[in-house]
């Protein structure tokens, strides 16, 4: 692949990382960037399999104070392991605005994550394959 090539590539894998950012409380347009069998593992921990079960849980949890927890992704490092694969590394950045629950019970949450997506090149256009987020509790 040319370095022009390339550049073009990694313009294309931002748009996408963006347009993630961008829809995070849109369930139907986020589910638009995914391939049909992603793995995403969110910032709890939970994993779920499969754009359809993901399209499921994010409506459920747009209906949860949740949706009021905003995130902001700073790209770090965008590498090929194919032309038609790459890792994007990210610092997530959280902003929780959650009315406190009654009692303290609902701790406050990491305000930063290292979060990784693979993307992959399907029919022209890059989806997200996997993404995984990890607290930086440091």
């Amino acid at each position: 692949m040319t370095a022009a090539a390339q550049d073009q590539e990694i313009a294309a894998i931002r748009a996408v990382v963006t347009d993630a950012e961008t829809l995070q409380s849109d369930a139907d347009g986020f589910t638009r960037l995914l391939t049909e069998d992603v793995v995403l593992v969110n910032f709890g921990g939970r994993r779920v399999l499969g754009s359809d079960n993901v399209l499921r849980a994010m409506r459920e949890a747009l209906q949860t104070p949740f949706a009021r927890v905003y995130t902001r992704n700073e790209i770090l490092d965008v590498r090929f392991l194919r032309p038609d694969v790459a890792v994007v590394s990210c610092i997530k950045h959280i902003s929780d605005e959650r009315e406190p629950a009654a009692g303290g019970s609902d701790a406050p949450l990491s305000e930063r994550g290292s979060l990784t997506f693979v993307l992959v090149k399907e029919q022209g256009s890059w989806l997200i394959a996997l993404t995984q987020t990890t607290p930086i509790t440091v």
